[in-house]
């Protein structure tokens, strides 16, 4: 769903890049999601989360039980964004009754603390939502992250 919305510039926060591969190896371990790339601008760093969890009205919250591997990728997501690279953490929310974003901290500490050092580095964290209905799922609107 993200790379057609890629393919659509469909996400004006990530416009302008002109190609985009997915499954990038970068960083200590990790594959980013999608690297994008396009001239006169700087590599882009795609981190994609599915989200799903929901405990108070409207708010969706990543993640849903502890992840280190998560915490990695935004780690990693940081080094690049201080090597001058654009990083992006993309929340995918795969709900229809969401308004805004966050971070579950009280499910995954390390997480929560991991989110936090990656703004502070610069990593941009963004959140959408899907249009579900008998038709199909499809990209939908930019909702509000708390950060």
């Amino acid at each position: 769903m993200v790379a057609e919305a890629l393919a659509a510039d469909r996400i004006p926060e990530l416009s302008g890049y002109g190609q985009h591969r997915p499954q990038v190896r970068y960083g200590e371990r990790s594959r980013v999601d999608f690297l994008l790339y396009g001239e006169g601008r700087p590599d882009c760093y795609l981190e994609v989360k599915s989200v799903t969890l929901s405990r108070i009205s409207g708010l969706a919250q990543f993640p849903d039980t502890v992840t280190a591997r998560g915490a990695r990728h935004l780690h990693d997501l940081a080094q690049e964004a201080r090597f001058g690279h654009r990083s992006v953490l993309l929340f995918l929310i795969m709900r229809t009754d969401i308004t805004h974003a966050g971070i579950a901290t009280d499910i995954d500490p390390a997480y929560g603390e991991a989110f936090e050092a990656a703004t502070r580095a610069g990593v941009e964290a963004i959140a959408y939502d899907c249009a579900i209905d008998p038709e199909g799922v499809t990209f939908g609107e930019r909702l509000f992250v708390q950060v």
